[in-house]
């Protein structure tokens, strides 16, 4: 059965309308997408360190090392984090550390520093010089930032 140009169908300007809207909304979604993955490219690390200043906030600083070494369960083998032991940390996070008593923080934005890693600033207590911590992109950990 062959068909010829005379027994083509009619031509629809509607269908070709609704085709060329279908092209133009797909298009516009994967925009939006890609936005919004961009934008919040960083959340899985910023929500680590928003987890850290919530538990400093609210004086647990062992939970907030916890989640600076990115192992919750830390007293149980603390040698294993000798390089920057609990006594350190709360020397460095404590009450009589550099940040004094969390009152208030802000996240205030992130960078990605090459593949491994995000820097994340923070406002802390409404001070003029901000927080930079690094987080490992891969197992959590945090430390002070490099950049």
């Amino acid at each position: 059965m062959s068909s010829t140009l005379f027994d083509a169908p009619q031509y629809d300007p509607g269908k070709e309308r609704k085709h060329k809207q279908a092209i133009w909304i797909a298009i516009i979604i994967v925009l939006i997408v890609a936005a919004l993955a961009y934008r919040y490219r960083n959340w899985p690390e910023e929500r680590v360190v928003d987890h850290f200043f919530a538990a400093l906030q609210q004086k647990d600083y062992e939970k907030a090392y916890g989640i600076w070494m990115a192992d919750p369960e830390w007293k149980q083998h603390p040698k294993q984090h000798a390089q920057y032991a609990y006594e350190d940390f709360y020397r460095d996070w404590g009450p009589g550390g550099d940040w004094g008593v969390v009152r208030s923080y802000k996240l205030l934005g992130s960078a990605t520093l090459g593949s491994q890693g995000v820097v994340v600033v923070v406002d802390v207590n409404e001070r003029a010089d901000k927080a930079r911590l690094w987080v490992d992109k891969h197992n959590k950990s945090m430390s002070f930032s490099p950049a």
